[in-house]
């Protein structure tokens, strides 16, 4: 399929990250060039440029309220700014000591959980509106991807080293941290995990990696729900849909495909990158995804 497609141009380099506003009316795009880009969806046209950043943006996240952007970069720094004004920096946190590569909001804008690759290992937690630290989640190699579960009871995190890790939220941003707080390790990868999601409603998540395919699985036991094998490359990039019936993955082989969460049943193959695909994102009203690829980013409607 190519279908009926927008495409944004502005970058100057590769794009490593998308992220859609909770109103669906905008896109943030993080790219090598060091720039974070806000394109207004329905014009195209990209309506605000922050320059904040000194080198690659590898990840980028709307606030749930939709007033900020965090983005974060390989010199180790996430930097919070307000979205839709003229770009200056709120927050810069520095905890990091290097490639910063998964940013996450908690369901209350609260708290972020940023996770760090090369060089770091750590997936923290601290105080958006502070950039109070809280605490270092230090039991996995190069973090990838991390995610709150809808309900803000969970942190999900997934890594170089084949893991994804679900831990207890309460039990993180106690003071101190106390108590268990890995509550599950799944080990269902054979090799990297460089993307995972959780369902709408959480009770889900799906994870990709170095081994081309897609699992789906219950956030509680780890019981495989679905295996989604119909790429031929790393999996780099995964988003569900907002009802939690679809998700959207893509891939080193530069296609993105949409699928049947419940049964790993595809639906369609979209074609239209010519390079490797490091970002998805399926829009908060459920009826565009965009996907970002060499310096373009990509809006169809499934």
């Amino acid at each position: 399929m190519s279908g009926d497609t927008t495409i944004y141009q502005g970058h100057s380099d590769s794009i490593f990250a998308l992220a859609w506003s909770p109103d669906a009316c905008s896109l943030a795009s993080g790219s090598r060039d060091r720039t974070v880009r806000v394109w207004n969806v329905a014009s195209g046209m990209s309506e605000q440029i922050y320059t904040g950043h000194t080198s690659c943006v590898l990840a980028v996240a709307w606030s749930p309220d939709g007033t900020a952007i965090a983005s974060g970069s390989t010199d180790g720094r996430v930097q919070i700014w307000e979205a839709r004004q003229p770009a200056y920096d709120i927050v810069i946190y520095t905890g990091h000591a290097r490639f910063v590569r998964a940013i996450a909001w908690s369901p209350d804008g609260r708290y972020i959980a940023s996770g760090g690759d090369y060089g770091d290992s750590t997936l923290q937690v601290w105080e958006a509106a502070t950039g109070r630290h809280i605490y270092t989640h230090d039991h996995q190699y190069r973090l990838f991807a991390a995610g709150w579960s809808a309900d803000g009871a969970r942190i999900a995190s997934a890594s170089f080293d084949g893991l994804v890790q679900i831990w207890d939220a309460a039990a993180v941003l106690a003071q101190p941290p106390r108590g268990e707080i890995a509550s599950y390790t799944y080990r269902g990868h054979s090799g990297p995990v460089y993307a995972m999601a959780w369902s709408p409603a959480g009770e889900y998540i799906a994870s990709a990696g170095e081994d081309s395919t897609v699992q789906v699985w219950n956030s509680s036991t780890g019981r495989a729900v679905s295996l989604y094998s119909g790429h031929t490359r790393p999996v780099k990039a995964l988003a569900w849909s907002p009802n939690g019936t679809r998700i959207v993955s893509g891939s080193d082989d530069t296609t993105l495909q949409v699928w049947e969460a419940a049964t790993g049943k595809p639906i369609l193959t979209y074609r239209g990158h010519s390079a490797w695909i490091r970002a998805a994102a399926w829009s908060p009203d459920g009826t565009s995804i965009a996907s970002a690829s060499d310096e373009t980013v990509r809006v169809f409607s499934p």
